[in-house]
């Protein structure tokens, strides 16, 4: 009887620990329940049924476990449950835009620090150093920095 209970403990902790890692990520019930359930079978092996049976119970353990992580590997279940789509979006860098230093344009919504602005009929994502900017406020390109344009208000001085 206790060669069953110690069985039925490291069959129900292996299945915890594989839920655990493959199916409900991050630290769970699932996880601690394995754990325990593992740590369980080996300590009633020691108390129930002597030392000898104790430690080979928790290299059988050991051993169940690593093959079932890679029985669970081997059978692609992880390539069924994982995301196979391309991404094919591409970031706005603004080359090849006629967008250039000393340009002005108009704000398409409050700079706060970042928002929308259109220059030369081009709109484009605007920063702002010096605090906010209104929305229909003129402003002046003072920079590029990849996809983004520095922008100052038209009646500011760049000193």
């Amino acid at each position: 009887m206790e060669i069953a209970i110690v069985a039925i403990l490291i069959v129900a902790g292996v299945l915890f620990l594989l839920a655990e890692l493959f199916l409900i990520p991050g630290l769970s019930v699932a996880g601690v329940a394995g754990f325990l359930s593992l740590a369980g079978a080996v300590y009633y092996a020691y108390v129930k049924i002597g030392t000898f049976a104790g430690s080979l119970t928790a290299l059988i353990m050991l051993a169940v476990m690593s093959f079932a992580v890679y029985l669970f590997l081997k059978s692609r279940a992880l390539d069924k449950m994982s995301l196979h789509a391309d991404i094919s979006a591409k970031i706005d860098n603004l080359q090849g835009r006629n967008i250039k230093r000393g340009d002005t344009g108009i704000t398409l919504s409050r700079l706060a620090p970042m928002g929308k602005i259109e220059v030369n009929g081009l709109e484009a994502e605007a920063k702002t150093l010096e605090g906010f900017i209104d929305e229909n406020t003129m402003v002046r390109v003072m920079d590029i920095q990849g996809n983004t344009v520095i922008v100052e208000t038209v009646g500011s001085q760049n000193k």
